[in-house]
């Protein structure tokens, strides 16, 4: 499997920043700390071991490595590090689950849409 491209990523959220607040961009981001809010984007996400995103991502690939408490809707590819625990639904066109991930939801395999984001709604805790 190749690797998702981070080489656009414009947007680093560090391990001392908590987030409340949606967060909408167009390039990529990489998240280090806490965001309690829903992230959309038409690059790339990447989620650290050791961070939290509680809320919706909406991007073009999702990579957790940490704790995402959301649905998760990628126009192409999702990846579940071995650390990473997601509690939400996906939808994506290429999953990889790694050994020792937990996940807890539904999986959809499909495209992005418009009818997919309006679906990825759920509150948060």
């Amino acid at each position: 499997m190749s690797k998702i491209d981070f080489q656009n990523v414009h947007t680093m959220i560090g391990a001392d920043a908590t987030v409340t607040g949606n967060i909408e961009l167009e390039g990529g981001l990489i998240i280090y700390g806490k965001i309690y809010g829903h992230v959309t984007t038409k690059g790339p996400v990447r989620i650290a071991r050791g961070a939290l995103v509680q809320g919706n991502i909406t991007a073009s690939d999702v990579h957790i490595g940490g704790t995402v408490k959301g649905n998760v809707t990628a126009g192409n590819r999702v990846v579940l590090g071995k650390e990473s625990a997601l509690a939400g639904d996906l939808v994506y066109r290429r999953l990889a689950i790694e050994e020792g991930a937990q996940f807890e939801g539904r999986c959809d395999v499909g495209s992005l849409n418009e009818s997919a984001v309006q679906a990825n709604d759920v509150g948060e805790e």
